[in-house]
């Protein structure tokens, strides 16, 4: 494979700023988010069967409103679980599972008064759950409602425990002991995620710019190798043929310079052919729609993009339509001002499409056109002509409307 052709190929790959936003804004965001919510599913896993087990040992006889208590935030627990290992609905469910555990953390000294005396040594099931609760935070909500949690949670703990103790002097001890290892522990888990999320988000961003400066790169390199193209046809074709008509004195000199005008002509429309000739990999219409749009919103004008239908076209005919389809609405701005300018991009399935563009300006004689004109006749009648597709100009004083077509044959 030559460099002209590895070149080639790789312009045809670079994306377009919308594929870029959607495929690699979030690229590492998104990878970053599934880890965490893998190494939250084995955190909560460990600590809440540590506070299941617990729960269960120390519940000797059946006491309804515990269980009850279990129920409320056992089943989100498992529920979470669950997100966290299919990678769906991690969001929702952490913030269930949040919000019930305040529930249960609200409810557990009427329902732990029930019961005999606690002993200092003997830890209630709800303090595993404590960062639990801190780490469906870091999954679920903003950074300032992470930290919140992890600040006041703990604290939130240790006045439960305390109230279930009678605030008898030998539970703060413990508690104290608690309530700083759980305030601990839930700010590193706030910083944690915090930071790599941070860290996922610079890499996401410095590969937006990087993606950008090479697409720019690409297209200024696209841009001057069309140029010399240009440079190198009208010196070699396009000055000839002018030369041999100015010097034509025969009938047959002149069929001559006219056939070399012709051919000149016809070079001209695809002078940018070898950038962009595009392959016959098939190209969705919803994308030439995306890139009317585009363009229309480049010019500064006001216009809708009508899409209808569905299918695709090989690559090489969706450029030349799309650059052709850009130099009809490039006209209607030039000579109409955009006055009613309308775009129609019409799917026929895997058989063809169809691409309108139409303006209500003063129109002009199509007959008329001179030979020289080489936005219609290059950019667009050519143009199409040389991917087997066909373009008709309408115009008269009520408007114009160019129609360029290409069938499956």
């Amino acid at each position: 494979m030559s460099a002209d052709q590895g070149l080639r190929e790789a312009w045809e790959k670079i994306p377009t700023p919308g594929e870029v936003g959607q495929e690699l804004e979030r690229f590492a965001g998104r990878r970053m988010e599934r880890i965490i919510a893998i190494v939250v599913g084995v955190g909560a896993l460990a600590l809440g069967t540590q506070a299941l087990v617990n729960a269960l040992v120390k519940m000797t006889v059946p006491d309804l409103p515990h269980l009850a208590m279990l129920s409320l935030v056992f089943v989100p627990w498992l529920v979470m679980l669950f997100c966290c290992v299919i990678g769906r609905g991690v969001r929702v469910a952490a913030g269930v599972f949040f919000f019930a555990y305040i529930l249960v953390l609200a409810l557990w000294p009427f329902v732990a008064s029930r019961g005999p005396a606690v002993m200092p040594s003997d830890q209630p099931w709800i303090f595993f759950l404590v960062n639990v609760a801190g780490v469906a935070a870091v999954v679920a909500f903003p950074l300032r409602v992470q930290v919140t949690w992890a600040l006041i949670g703990p604290f939130l703990y240790g006045a439960v425990r305390l109230y279930q103790g009678r605030f008898r002097p030998d539970f703060w001890i413990v508690t104290a002991f608690d309530v700083s290892f759980t305030l601990i522990l839930g700010l590193v888990l706030v910083a944690l995620g915090w930071m790599f999320r941070s860290v996922a988000t610079g890499v996401d961003d410095a590969r937006g710019r990087a993606v950008a400066l090479y697409t720019e790169a690409a297209s200024i390199e696209a841009v001057e190798h069309e140029r010399v193209a240009v440079a190198a046809l009208m010196h070699d074709s396009v000055l000839a043929a002018l030369i041999a008509a100015e010097r034509a004195e025969t009938q047959r000199e002149r069929d001559l310079a006219v056939e070399m005008a012709r051919e000149a002509l016809t070079r001209l429309a695809n002078a940018e052919s070898p950038a962009q000739e595009g392959s016959d990999e098939p190209v969705q219409i919803e994308l030439i729609a995306e890139d009317l749009r585009l363009t229309v919103t480049q010019l500064g004008v006001h216009a809708e993009v009508e899409h209808y239908g569905h299918g695709a076209v090989p690559d090489r005919v969706a450029r030349a339509m799309a650059l052709a389809a850009r130099q009809a609405i490039g006209n209607a701005v030039t000579h109409a001002s955009g006055r009613g300018l309308a775009i129609v991009v019409e799917g026929h399935g895997d058989t063809g499409l169809t691409v309108k563009v139409s303006d209500t300006g003063a129109g002009f004689d199509t007959s008329a056109v001179r030979p020289d004109r080489l936005g219609i006749r290059a950019s667009i009648l050519a143009r199409m002509a040389a991917v087997g597709g066909v373009a008709t100009i309408e115009s008269d004083r009520r408007g114009t409307v160019v129609t360029l077509g290409w069938s499956q044959s």
